[in-house]
């Protein structure tokens, strides 16, 4: 089974960056799939982007331009560092990982997720 510890969140002004970092740990198996996932209060969850083990990647179309996905294999973590953010962009940020091939979203969905690290953007 895998593990997943998300860090990188805080609190910051519109415009600006953040680079949220997620240590995988046990099964190598399952980093087939990888991806982050937000929810913001009281709206349903939603995916951010996912990558898989050939590198092909998948962005939600908000955060396409802004946000980059991308593994360092060496030290098992998975980043996703968010650009220009908004106030929208304001929720729990969740990154997942399974094995598999067909890594989209939809499928990732269902697969662990760590703890959480939280996000603000403030206007």
């Amino acid at each position: 089974q895998v593990q997943l510890a998300e860090s990188g969140g805080g609190s910051v002004q519109a415009g600006g960056s953040l680079k949220l970092s997620c240590l995988i740990s046990g099964d190598t198996g399952s980093r087939e799939c990888m991806g982050w996932f937000r929810q913001a209060p009281e709206k349903k969850r939603e995916g951010v982007a996912t990558i898989d083990s050939d590198g092909r990647i998948i962005y939600t179309d908000s955060v396409k331009g802004r946000f980059i996905i991308s593994q360092d294999n060496a030290k098992n973590t998975l980043y996703l560092q968010m650009n220009n953010l908004k106030v929208e962009d304001t929720a729990m940020y969740y990154c997942a990982a399974r094995s598999g091939p067909f890594c989209s979203i939809p499928t990732l969905s269902r697969a662990n997720m760590g703890q959480g690290t939280q996000v603000t953007v403030s206007s």
